[in-house]
C-alpha cells in the first residue's frame, strides 16, 4: 500500500539534492502540502451504458444507409416471437435523462486528493506536512530538526528541536510533523528543512534541503473614486484570479478617522422574507473563478464638524479594505488592501458656501441667502468684498442682489469663520439659478472663484 503522503509530494530543488548524493546522507525530507481533497465530476457518468449496444454494429447509425439501421433496431427490439421483445426504447433520446437530482452533478461520490503541489496564493494559511525519513541500514541519533520559509525580505522560523532533539529514527523509519505559516508576501518562497544528526558511524552530519514555491495574487482590487460637493462616492471591483470560485465573507470598508463611510446597495424586492435568522445566514457573494468580477460602491461623508473640517481636509488617505474569502470546500483567505487615496484637489485658503436658502420664494420679494466664509489657513485674512459678477452670456440674471451690490466683511481669524446673509430677488418664475456669487480679497486684490450655480424654485404669490 502507497504512503498517504505521497500525492502532492513537493520535489526539493537540484542543488539540494545533489549535496544530499554527494555526501550520502542517512535521511531525506519529504514534504507534501496539506489542502483539502477536491470533487471530481465525471462527464462519463451521465451518459448512460446500454448493455444492447453490444449487439449494435459499429458503423450501423454512421453508414450510408440509415433504413438498414432501422430495419435492424425494430427487429432486435420486436422480434417475430412477442414473447421474447425486448422492453425499453434502444435509441439515445433517454441517456442523458436524469433520473435522480445528484445525477445533474455528475460526481461519482468519491473524493480526490491532490496529484500536485498546486497552486498558493496570498493570503492562505500554508500547511504543509513534512516526514523525515532514514532510508540506509543504520540509525540516526540526536536529530536536531529546523524547518524556515524563506522569502527576499525576511526569514520565518517554523519548527526547531535543537534544543530537544530526536533520540533516534531507526533504519526504515520516519519523523513526522507539520507546520503552518500565513503567507504575506508575494513572489518566490524557499521551505527550508535542515537536519544535524549522528550517523551510525558516529560521525555528527548536517542535512539541508530546499522546496521552492511561488506565491500569486489571488485577487485584484480596482478602485474608482469620485467627489460631487460634501460627498465621496467610492468604487471597488474585486476580480477573481484562481481556478476555482471564491465565495466572499467579507468585505469590509474601514474609513480614515476622518470619514464615515456606507455602503450603498440594491433595495430588496418587497416579496423578500427579512429577518434576524436571514441576516445571520446571509448567503455568502460568488465571484467565478478565472476573471469572475464583483463591484461594490460606498458612500463617504466627512465625520469632522465645522470648526475641524478645514483641519482634516488636507489628508487624501480615504482607509481600507478587509477582504475574506472561502474557496469550493471552504478553505479560507485573507487580505487586506492598502491605503486608499482620494483624487487631490487644489486646496482652498478661504472656502465660500452656501448653508441655507429658503424653501419658498416668491417672485419679486426679497429672500435671504445664508453663507458662511472659512478660512483654511493658518493666519488672519480679510477683508473681503462679495458681489454678484454679471453674466457671461448675453442672457440676462434672473435673480439678482438686493440693496448694495457689494457686502463688506471684515478680518477673519485663523481657522476660524463667519456666516453672513445676502439679500437677493428673483424676476422670473419657475427654476432659476443663483450664479456668480463672487468673493474679492481687498487687500491682496485677488478674486476667488464664484460660488457654484445654486437652483432654486420660485412661485408666484
Amino acid at each position: 500500500m502507497a504512503s498517504p503522503y505521497t500525492s502532492g509530494v513537493q520535489q526539493p530543488s537540484p542543488a539540494s539534492a545533489a549535496a544530499a548524493q554527494q555526501q550520502n546522507h542517512s535521511l531525506a525530507f519529504r514534504v507534501m502540502r496539506l489542502s483539502r481533497p477536491s470533487l471530481q465530476p465525471d462527464p462519463a457518468a451521465l451518459l448512460r451504458f446500454d448493455p444492447r449496444d453490444v449487439f449494435l454494429p459499429e458503423d450501423a447509425l454512421t453508414g450510408s444507409d440509415p433504413s438498414a439501421a432501422a430495419d435492424f433496431l425494430h427487429s432486435l427490439l420486436h422480434p417475430a416471437d412477442s414473447a421474447a421483445a425486448v422492453p425499453g426504447d434502444f435509441t439515445f433520446r433517454d441517456r442523458f435523462l436524469l433520473r435522480d437530482p445528484a445525477d445533474a452533478l455528475a460526481l461519482p461520490g468519491l473524493l480526490v486528493l491532490p496529484q500536485s503541489f498546486g497552486a498558493i496564493y496570498l493570503g492562505e494559511t500554508f500547511c504543509s506536512y513534512i516526514s523525515i525519513n532514514n532510508s540506509s541500514s543504520f540509525e540516526a541519533r540526536d536529530v536536531a530538526i529546523k524547518a524556515e520559509i524563506q522569502t527576499e525580505r525576511q526569514r520565518i522560523l517554523l519548527l526547531d528541536t535543537s534544543k530537544s532533539p530526536v533520540e533516534s529514527i531507526r533504519s526504515g523509519g520516519r519523523y513526522d510533523f507539520i507546520v503552518e505559516h500565513d503567507v504575506k508576501e508575494l513572489g518566490a518562497h524557499t521551505l527550508v528543512c535542515t537536519a544535524l544528526y549522528n550517523d551510525g558511524d558516529g560521525e555528527r552530519k548536517y542535512l539541508p534541503q530546499f522546496f521552492k514555491f511561488s506565491v500569486s495574487n489571488p485577487l485584484s482590487v480596482r478602485t474608482k473614486v469620485r467627489t460631487i460637493k460634501d460627498i465621496t462616492y467610492l468604487e471597488a471591483c474585486i476580480e477573481n484570479h484562481t481556478k476555482s470560485n471564491l465565495y466572499m465573507d467579507q468585505v469590509d470598508f474601514e474609513p480614515a478617522q476622518q470619514w464615515k463611510a456606507t455602503r450603498l446597495e440594491a433595495e430588496d424586492h418587497p416579496s423578500a422574507m427579512k429577518s434576524a435568522i436571514g441576516d445571520l445566514c446571509k448567503q455568502p457573494i460568488l465571484i467565478r473563478a478565472g476573471g469572475g468580477i464583483y463591484n461594490y460602491l460606498y458612500q463617504l461623508r466627512s465625520s469632522s464638524d465645522e470648526a475641524t473640517q478645514p483641519k482634516s481636509e488636507g489628508s487624501s488617505i480615504l482607509g481600507k479594505f478587509q477582504i475574506t474569502w472561502r474557496t469550493n470546500l471552504g478553505e479560507p483567505g485573507r487580505l487586506q488592501t492598502q491605503n486608499i487615496h482620494s483624487t487631490p484637489t487644489a486646496s482652498k485658503d478661504v472656502d465660500l458656501r452656501a448653508v441655507k436658502v429658503p424653501p419658498v420664494i416668491y417672485a419679486e420679494r426679497p429672500f435671504m441667502v445664508n453663507l458662511c466664509l472659512t478660512n483654511q489657513t493658518d493666519k488672519t485674512v480679510g477683508p473681503f468684498e462679495v458681489f454678484l459678477a454679471p453674466s457671461m452670456s448675453s442672457e440676462d440674471k434672473t435673480v439678482l442682489v438686493n440693496g448694495l451690490q457689494k457686502l463688506i466683511l471684515p478680518l477673519v481669524e485663523a481657522f476660524d469663520s463667519i456666516k453672513f446673509d445676502l439679500s437677493m430677488v428673483a424676476t422670473k418664475l419657475g427654476v432659476q439659478k443663483i450664479s456668480g456669487i463672487t468673493m474679492y480679497a481687498v487687500q491682496e486684490k485677488k478674486y476667488y472663484e464664484p460660488l457654484p450655480d445654486i437652483e432654486i424654485f420660485v412661485d408666484a404669490e
